[in-house]
């Protein structure tokens, strides 16, 4: 038995070997209620599934998870995806795009504050769990200061004070209502160091970083999943920021070299119309696949059955799809100045190019698809980073330390 905070951790054999957590004194769990603005849903079971995933690790780590979904009452109702921790879906009033996100906190706290007490008085809350500054953040730092349950809150993106989304004196709002939210909150959770310098720029605060993990239960390689021939794969919302455009490019400078060679893209996104007409503009429609959206195994098979797994992204926090592909034993593709960049050496266990550099990709994506030794080289040691530092059980013990140190 070794000591975690006050939490003892204990060998359990019905939980194949797995450690759980308990009370030093007592068996009571920690009750953490998590607010999250996406979850996984029928039609799209990637959406929050960094969210979702942990939790059922959790409670092998002595926590226990009520779960509150909050959507806005103008977006389409959705019911929650079947494979993850139940939760409840709360739809708030909000004032309709951009300008109404300073003030959606305030008024998801209004429509959870009766409910949040019931539940607290029935099952004592120990803990809020809140994903976003805005609105979950400020709901819960509303909900501390009605029933005094501390709260933590994770930024799963570059954008932390939302002056990128908002512009103008909205954004400024936005930016002072975010600010608060992290002082008040006992620890401000990011998802890379790249996340914690954004979060730091509104003044030092007490931050955390815990990186994402992969469940490896679904994520793993495949013998003989491999295409007989050239595939690069790459998923991502269709949005510019993801760089699709500039894969396009460079698969077009690709063809002569590998005939045979094609392209996969997964997701869905207003640029999918764009992209399609970019391909037939370049001459590689044939070549280039748009797969829509596909569940989670579905997308564990593509990244098992690709050559390269390319992303060339342009403002990403860290990206869950390369770690993915990585415990996969798939060689990733990413770009400089991104999260991805504390987890990928270049060369060792992936690669990394300069942002909308599509020579620097072609010729990257030429010497992994010409060379099968190095992709088996970097395969091995992509899937030994995820495996050593980036399983949803690494994250679930870094996430119930701090809420164990978080808890009153």
């Amino acid at each position: 038995m070794t000591s975690c905070g006050n939490l003892a951790v204990v060998s359990e054999p019905a939980i194949s070997g797995r450690p759980v957590l308990a009370q030093a004194h007592g068996e009571k769990q920690l009750h953490v209620l998590t607010l999250a603005p996406f979850y996984p849903r029928e039609e799209d079971e990637g959406s929050g599934c960094f969210i979702a995933e942990p939790l059922r690790e959790l409670e092998n780590w002595g926590v226990r998870h009520s779960v509150i979904v909050a959507a806005p009452f103008y977006r389409r109702k959705s019911a929650i995806a079947a494979t993850v921790v139940p939760a409840i879906l709360s739809r708030y009033f909000a004032i309709p795009k951009s300008f109404g996100l300073a003030s959606s906190g305030a008024f998801l706290y209004s429509r959870l504050a009766s409910s949040v007490r019931a539940l607290h008085a029935r099952d004592h809350i120990d803990l809020v769990h809140a994903h976003g500054a805005l609105p979950c953040g400020h709901a819960a730092s509303l909900l501390f200061r009605e029933f005094g349950i501390p709260y933590v809150v994770s930024v799963h993106g570059l954008d932390a004070y939302s002056t990128n989304q908002v512009k103008g004196m909205a954004g400024r709002w936005c930016e002072r209502v975010s600010s608060m939210t992290y002082k008040s909150a006992r620890t401000v959770i990011c998802v890379s160091e790249h996340v914690r310098e954004e979060v730091n720029k509104g003044g030092p605060l007490s931050t955390e970083v815990v990186y994402n993990g992969v469940d490896t239960n679904v994520f793993h390689p495949a013998q003989d999943a491999r295409s007989s021939g050239p595939l690069i794969l790459s998923v991502g919302d269709l949005i510019p920021s993801k760089g699709h455009d500039i894969l396009l490019r460079a698969v077009a400078a690709l063809r002569s070299e590998f005939p045979g060679l094609v392209c996969e893209i997964v997701g869905n996104g207003r640029e999918r119309d764009n992209l399609a007409q970019l391909a037939r503009d370049l001459g590689i429609d044939d070549r280039v696949s748009f797969q829509g959206r596909l569940s989670r195994r579905q997308v564990a098979e593509r990244m098992q059955g690709c050559s390269v797994f390319v992303l060339p992204s342009s403002y990403e926090a860290l990206g869950c799809a390369y770690l993915e592909a990585m415990a996969c034993g798939t060689p990733v593709v990413g770009c400089r100045g991104q999260g991805i960049e504390e987890i990928v050496q270049s060369g060792t266990n992936g690669f990394l190019v300069e942002q909308c550099d599509v020579r620097g990709l072609t010729e990257v994506l030429s010497r992994l698809l010409r060379g099968p030794d190095l992709r088996q080289q970097i395969a091995v040691q992509a899937h030994r980073t995820v495996h050593q530092h980036l399983t949803i059980r690494k994250q679930a013990e870094n996430l119930s330390r701090i809420y164990t140190e978080c808890a009153p």
